[in-house]
């Protein structure tokens, strides 16, 4: 389908592009819809921080104990005491931050799930070249690591970020109320050249997130790919083919994720280098003012656990602004998903097409379909339909045959409006398209494609996909009416058969049959048959024919046909060539004109008994 747009999401974000820092304003919404539960974990992380910097002054006040000369019962009961105090601080602290995730939980659980259920519904809302020209495998891709970044956005930016910054704040405040000014300069110094560094050398590293990124979306895309098409794939004897070009593809990641890998080493060597340069400063301050008899060996040892206490989470910070940032990426590309604008939308006063419920309730036919100088192209230097006009009445059957290319399927394409009309119209009992919902004109309108997608799962379960609410012995009769009761009859599990994935384990005619029996539960009165008895053997055709023919009796129908053969019953026939309706009338009439129709039937009847 090379006439479609192409729709490349690798392209539309280069490697060294920034990642949109206001990303995280549109996460704001979610924490909204909780904002009890927020809250209640602000202030449990608040508690949690509190405790923690509380534990090296316990660990201080044991070290003074101890080191005091007093008798034995001070020297026993007041280090037990402080002991119990700071094994009591270490637990509030774990116990609330336990406490702090439990409840926010739900906040994060729930915003994967709406920002998840947002980009499946909009995929649906995108139009039909967007998925046709889409890579599935790199789509899925960007989705799940999109989804599991919020997660890690919303947890960590504030459950990490906020208490290190918080903790920070408290430990230069009883540096300074206990100690010189100079320890503070120091923390101070060492945090703001950590943070600095820890930035400058992540936004130089972030375009080889990107391009690791790319490269696993682009190895991903051709094993799906490859495996979808396993039986191409064989029939060419093609497997080597396949793993050298899969190959090729994860060499690039390979070299992507080298670059990753060092950057990170280099990252990770440079923050570990100014963390032992403050500590050794800090610890030889505190060592002077030890032996010079200003501070004590417990003050020493709260300096110490303050600074190993406050580098773990500052260590952690700078592989959390790491991950955000990834994170970002992620998410950014999953949110440009939802910024990709549907080119068929509802209008926005769009009104619910409407059929004459009294006339099919008393089984007249209603539905009647008029094409009114319709042009349309899939690019704007290919145009595809000129000018066609024609009117398929209530009730009756209307084919299009014609060379391949000439427009045939489009025509159901545009009236199941998966595209929008250039020029001119199309009407449904007197109705534009453009001027009623999507849903509401796909409701009435019943599809048997040319090839017939089914899903994994059970023969039951894709029948009744037609219309999820049908009861069982509705779905068996519309197996009935599709000719496939002995077929299922003859499966050792029935209608719980599975037909694997795309509907590979059930043959092209079995998998035709499904499909119409689909669209007969579904029960609409418009009906589209694009070439859907092509799957089918000579005998097979006839029986599912007969079946169609019942059920259009009362339907309108548009039938796109290649064999001649299946629709000499049509009520008016019409001969499209490069776009333009060249023919028209029933077969007799066609025949009797000797024209486009007479010979392409003339052809198909020298081609029938060389292929008997």
């Amino acid at each position: 389908m090379r006439q479609f747009a192409q729709h490349d999401n690798s392209a539309d974000h280069p490697a060294d592009q920034r990642p949109n820092w206001r990303i995280l304003r549109s996460l704001w919404p979610y924490l909204m819809e909780f904002r009890t539960r927020v809250v209640l974990s602000m202030v449990l992380l608040v508690l949690a921080k509190l405790a923690t910097v509380a534990m090296p002054l316990a660990l201080k006040y044991i070290v003074d104990a101890l080191e005091a000369e007093r008798g034995m019962q001070a020297a026993l009961a007041v280090p037990v005491l402080l002991v119990l105090a700071y094994g009591a601080l270490r637990f509030a602290s774990t116990l609330f931050g336990e406490l702090r995730d439990a409840v926010f939980a739900r906040v994060a659980e729930r915003a994967m799930r709406r920002v998840s259920l947002k980009v499946f519904e909009h995929l649906h809302r995108l139009e039909l070249s967007y998925h046709l020209s889409r890579r599935t495998g790199g789509l899925a891709r960007d989705i799940e690591r999109g989804t599991n970044s919020i997660s890690f956005l919303l947890r960590f930016a504030i459950f990490n970020v906020v208490p290190t910054l918080l903790e920070i704040l408290m430990v230069a405040v009883i540096l300074l109320l206990v100690f010189s000014p100079g320890y503070v300069l120091v923390v101070l110094l060492a945090v703001f050249t950590y943070l600095v560094f820890s930035i400058r050398i992540t936004e130089w590293r972030t375009r080889f997130v990107r391009e690791t990124n790319e490269m696993d979306n682009r190895s991903n895309t051709r094993a799906v790919d490859s495996l979808l098409n396993y039986e191409t794939v064989k029939y060419f004897g093609n497997e080597g083919f396949e793993a050298q070009r899969y190959d090729a593809d994860l060499v690039l990641w390979e070299e992507a994720r080298m670059k990753n890998r060092l950057s990170l080493s280099a990252l990770n060597s440079g923050q570990a280098l100014i963390i032992a340069l403050t500590m050794t400063v800090m610890m030889w301050m505190a060592a002077s003012q030890v032996a010079a008899g200003t501070i004590t060996l417990g003050d020493l040892t709260m300096i110490n656990a303050y600074m190993i206490q406050l580098f773990v989470p500052l260590n952690a910070l700078g592989f959390i602004y790491r991950e955000i940032r990834q994170a970002l990426i992620n998410v950014e590309r999953m949110f440009g998903l939802l910024e990709q604008p549907p080119r068929v939308t509802d209008p926005e006063e769009g009104t619910t097409l409407t059929m004459g419920g009294a006339a099919r309730a008393t089984d007249q036919a209603v539905g009647e379909v008029v094409f009114e100088r319709v042009s349309f192209g899939y690019h704007p230097q290919r145009p595809i339909l000129h000018g066609v006009d024609f009117r398929i009445p209530a009730g009756r059957k209307v084919a299009v045959v014609g060379p391949s290319g000439a427009g045939k399927s489009t025509l159901a394409r545009l009236l199941f409006r998966f595209f929008d009309v250039e020029a001119g119209a199309i009407r449904i009992d007197g109705q534009d398209l453009r001027a009623v919902t999507q849903a509401s004109l796909r409701q009435v309108i019943g599809v048997v494609p040319q090839d017939a997608v089914l899903f994994n799962d059970t023969i039951f379960s894709n029948i009744a996909y037609g219309r999820p609410g049908a009861t069982r012995a509705e779905v068996e009769d519309a197996a009935r009416r599709a000719h496939l009761s002995q077929f299922i009859a003859d499966l050792p599990e029935g209608f719980e058969t599975m037909v694997g994935e795309r509907g590979l384990k059930v043959s092209g005619g079995e998998k035709q049959r499904i499909a119409i029996a689909r669209v007969l539960l579904k029960d609409p009165p418009i009906l589209i048959l694009d070439e859907a008895t092509s799957s089918l053997d000579a005998h097979a055709e006839q029986v599912v024919l007969a079946a169609l023919n019942e059920v259009a009796a009362r339907r309108t129908t548009l039938v796109i046909a290649h064999r001649l053969s299946t629709v000499r019953d049509a009520d008016q026939i019409l001969v499209l060539e490069a776009g333009r309706i060249v023919e028209s009338g029933d077969h007799e009439t066609l025949l009797a004109a000797r024209g486009a129709y007479a010979a392409l039937w003339q052809a198909q009847s020298r081609e029938r008994p060389a292929s008997a």
